[in-house]
């Protein structure tokens, strides 16, 4: 006699046992339009420069950034966040290459919005470290502490400057106390009210962004401990997300995505606007690096890491892999 609430009766196994039955019954899906491509613009080359520390990954010239730009929306890719790395003479302690209206990142924001319009969603990163010398996410004070109120009034200004640039998304990415206000109100004042804000709700203060800082010829010296989340914690990752949604923030991002999968399901559980999370350079790296050992299967890792991501309940996903990834799901299609 059978038992069907139990062995020999229950055998999950039946709905594996072909790859179209479990492709059937699969809870997660990944879609090209889950994904956005961050993507880093350097002032001042005439050649794409290799990221030695992120195989496949370039500092791109203008051309060769619109070309990707178009790519990725060829591909379905739902958006590209951009950074702008500009020439080491132009770093200052206020970071004013961040707000010059001629600086290489709003230059870029308008190439791409010239090349693709609004068909593609253009995000610009809203911080200051890749302009600043010091190499830290705001201005300093006397005693060398990031100055969080006076870094506001640099994001306001950035903000605006972005906006005028024709960027559909902000990402603030400082982790300054009362970021989002002051970038909404910076917007609303301008008559830039459409102009979207993505929150870095919970970006913490991770081992992982080394690659990151090739990628944008980062000049830090120290740490952001003090103004980036603590890894230990993730009630504090609730209360920043509560903050961030009553200043006016439309979508909200757990940042790093792989190592924060539990903050990230958290996060997701709690609110009702879009959640994003971004699968960093770290991430990216040690995939690229274990695969070129031979140690793992590339083109596996790569998915899986990205569906664990969306099930943990990442709506959006930044990853290096967006063009990529698109192009082989589109395939995968026909």
């Amino acid at each position: 006699m059978n038992s069907y609430g139990s062995f020999p009766g229950a055998r999950p196994r039946r709905l594996r046992t072909t790859p179209a039955l479990r492709r059937m019954v699969a809870e997660t899906r990944l879609h090209a339009a889950d994904l956005i491509l961050p993507a880093f613009v350097r002032e001042g080359i005439t050649e794409p420069v290799p990221i030695q520390a992120m195989p496949g990954v370039v500092q791109h010239t203008r051309d060769t950034l619109r070309k990707a730009a178009v790519e990725a929306l060829e591909a379905g890719v739902s958006g590209i966040m951009l950074f702008g790395v500009p020439e080491d003479a132009k770093k200052d302690a206020a970071g004013t290459a961040g707000t010059d209206p001629d600086g290489i990142l709003q230059v870029a924001i308008r190439d791409v919005k010239a090349e693709v319009g609004d068909e593609l969603v253009i995000m610009s990163d809203l911080c200051l470290d890749e302009f600043t010398d010091h190499g830290h996410c705001g201005v300093l004070d006397a005693d060398g502490r990031v100055d969080n109120d006076a870094t506001l009034e640099r994001y306001a200004e950035m903000a605006q400057v972005q906006a005028d640039a024709g960027v559909h998304v902000v990402g603030p990415s400082g982790m300054m106390d009362g970021q989002v206000g002051v970038i909404r109100d910076a917007l609303d004042t301008i008559g830039k009210e459409d102009v979207s804000i993505l929150a870095y709700t919970a970006k913490y203060s991770s081992a992982f962004y080394g690659p990151f800082r090739e990628a944008v010829g980062s000049s830090l010296q120290g740490d952001r401990k003090t103004y980036q989340q603590d890894p230990a914690n993730l009630r504090e990752s609730l209360r920043e997300l509560a903050l961030d949604l009553e200043e006016g923030a439309d979508m909200v991002m757990v940042k790093p995505a792989g190592p924060y999968l539990d903050v990230l399901a958290k996060v997701a559980a709690s609110v009702d606007v879009p959640v994003a999370a971004y699968q960093i350079s770290g991430e990216y790296s040690m995939v690229e690096a274990a695969a070129e050992k031979g140690w793992i299967d590339r083109d596996k890792a790569i998915l899986e890491t990205l569906t664990g991501i969306r099930r943990a309940g990442a709506q959006m996903i930044l990853t290096y892999w967006a063009t990529e990834v698109a192009q082989k799901l589109a395939a995968e299609r026909m």
